[in-house]
């Protein structure tokens, strides 16, 4: 009789392989269109920095907002100092007195507000026919709106997303979330063919102004705003558009705890949205938004963590446990045990006992990795061992395991009802 592990294994990976195909189809099948037309005109567009406790990064990223290029006269900059207790505010001041014939306003907040709330101070203020959000720990290529502007010639399209890259990766977390970040807006650029994008990344997405208005701003009390605003894009039937071409660079966390919280926040953030748009998950109305995008966003949570369960239970915890049992026959010999071990696998190894149907799916899958790997390197213009050999198998193999690590936590906290501030 087959066991539930082995069943929900299988299912697990019916589940993933599908998904895999069917967005390696949609990428195959993708017309060649240009990613970039010329810019007929320069429209006025508002750029928003929201900074909290940012001293170190805010003059950086307040440089690439000022450096643009793009006409002066067509460009405002809205800093929101969102109640910092470092020298944020001192940095800022010295930015906008060394470029003081640049459009910068400086707002104050004595106390914190959160993001969604400085977001809609700013969209209150701006002036820009187009708003955008440059997070204080990103920095901006110099000809990005050149090349994100043209895309809203289409009145259908809501928003626009550049790449978003890892700013200087040093330690191997770092390296193993740019990994992470180049296979995933690669993804996202393939749903935009399909208007399945279900997060607007904060580093200098673009919106049209008055769509933001119109659909009432930023959610205010919302741990992941920017994912609540794409929700609420696409329930409007807005396109969310995923360009590879033009980039953004993002500092990301160096210790395992500063990835931890903000996976939490993100992972959390996604589940409280996707309750609170349920109406969305599997509504023909939404296409393959609804009945594709939005169901394996919202189930892929839910199996990373029953997997991780299984896994340590099944083979860590249980084995362990037998091991300890058998160990206490033979006074815990460890050295018999090698040898035995050794023996055995000198002695019993045969071809005929490798199962083939595994190997065949496992190589399958093996596969199909490596295509996507190889395409999503390629068309982010990206080199596969910029951060050495080690990078892509370390995320491969560890990636996961602290995903889903932080997704059993995170639906334990969801449980006992602990949701964090922003």
């Amino acid at each position: 009789m087959i066991s539930f592990p082995i069943l929900f294994v299988w299912a697990l990976y019916a589940f993933s392989m599908f998904f895999l195909v069917f967005w390696l189809l949609t990428f195959l099948d993708k017309s060649g269109e240009k990613e970039h037309e010329k810019l007929e005109k320069f429209p006025r567009v508002t750029i928003t920095i929201p900074v909290l406790n940012e001293e170190d990064t805010i003059a950086k990223t307040m440089l690439s907002a000022i450096s643009l290029d793009y006409p002066r006269n067509k460009l405002e900059i809205i800093v929101v100092n969102d109640g910092s207790k470092d020298r944020t505010k001192e940095r800022i001041e010295k930015v906008m007195w060394q470029h003081r014939e640049t459009d910068i306003r400086l707002v104050n907040h004595p106390k914190n507000k959160g993001k969604g709330e400085s977001l809609n101070e700013a969209l209150k203020m701006a002036k820009g026919e187009f708003f955008t959000c440059l997070d204080a720990d990103s920095f901006i290529e110099k000809k990005a709106l050149k090349k994100i502007l043209p895309k809203f010639s289409d009145k259908r399209v809501g928003a626009v997303l550049p790449l978003m890259r890892v700013y200087k990766p040093k330690t191997m977390l770092q390296k193993m979330q740019w990994c992470e970040y180049v296979i995933n807006l690669f993804l996202k650029n393939i749903m935009a063919s399909k208007d399945c994008v279900h997060v607007i990344p904060g580093p200098f997405s673009v919106y049209r102004a008055d769509v933001v208005r119109k659909l009432g701003g930023f959610a205010e009390k919302n741990i992941t705003e920017d994912l609540e605003i794409s929700l609420r894009l696409q329930k409007h039937h807005y396109k969310i558009v995923q360009l590879l071409g033009v980039s953004v660079y993002t500092v990301v966390p160096d210790t395992l705890k500063g990835v931890y919280r903000q996976r939490n926040r993100w992972y959390k953030g996604t589940m409280l949205n996707l309750f609170n748009y349920k109406g969305l998950v599997f509504n023909k109305k939404y296409g393959d938004f609804g009945m594709v995008q939005l169901p394996h966003v919202f189930v892929s949570g839910i199996l990373a963590s029953i997997m991780l369960i299984l896994v340590g239970y099944t083979m860590i915890i249980k084995p362990f446990v037998k091991w300890l049992y058998d160990m206490s026959y033979i006074n815990f010999d460890v050295i018999f045990v090698f040898r035995r071990w050794i023996y055995s696998m000198v002695n019993d190894f045969s071809v005929l006992n490798i199962n083939l149907t595994n190997a065949f799916f496992a190589i399958t899958a093996l596969a199909l990795s490596i295509t996507f790997l190889y395409f999503a390197y390629k068309f982010t213009r990206e080199k596969i061992l910029k951060n050495g050999v080690l990078a892509v198998p370390a995320y491969l193999i560890l990636y996961s395991f602290i995903a889903s690590t932080v997704w059993v936590w995170v639906f334990f906290e969801l449980m006992i009802g602990k949701v964090q501030k922003w």
